[in-house]
């Protein structure tokens, strides 16, 4: 049954059923949010914290995307993969940027879950007119076809989410630093 919302802000009723919640059958969601929260990542000999995730595209997932995004430490993580939209991690390191590139057929949303950054589009590399400011929970929307760079201008990670609609990268995608993505 669908919950009644007595406005667009607020519910009025029981929103989900927490003793099956997304039919993972825990009992209780105590119990599933101490292991869902287990799943990310361990450290490794080279100093940086790899995703154990593998790219979920095309089957159902739930994660906490503030928590994976702020523990991510690799440039480009993708964690799904679908027909029409696809979801990666990112970290871009203090004074670097995402480097500026265009996506011809692809429509582009960021949210940044901890840092700073410049944001710049434009319809032209050479006239990057759009300048903003951008931190902690702001969203970034790129329409297709639109020049666009966001560089790190804080003093830690810039850690944040992307999605792409359609997909822009191959399933599985993950680069571990700038230099791989670019190479």
């Amino acid at each position: 049954m669908y919950p009644y919302y007595s406005n667009t802000y607020y519910s009025n009723g029981q929103m989900c059923n927490h003793d099956n919640m997304f039919g993972l059958g825990y009992g209780n969601m105590s119990y599933a949010r101490r292991y869902a929260n287990q799943y990310w990542s361990y450290p490794n000999t080279q100093g940086y914290t790899s995703s154990i995730l593998n790219d979920h595209g095309k089957e159902p997932f739930v994660i906490n995307i503030n928590q994976a995004a702020k523990q991510n430490n690799t440039y480009r993580d993708t964690i799904w993969t679908g027909s029409h939209l696809q979801v990666t991690l990112m970290s871009i390191d203090v004074g670097d940027d995402i480097g500026l590139e265009i996506h011809p057929k692809v429509d582009q949303f960021l949210r940044i879950e901890e840092g700073q950054g410049l944001v710049q589009m434009g319809k032209s590399k050479d006239n990057l007119n759009f300048v903003r400011n951008a931190g902690d929970d702001f969203a970034i929307i790129v329409p297709a076809n639109t020049w666009h760079n966001v560089t790190n201008t804080g003093n830690i990670p810039l850690k944040l989410y992307s999605i792409y609609a359609p997909p822009n990268h191959p399933f599985g995608t993950v680069h571990r630093t700038k230099a791989d993505a670019e190479g």
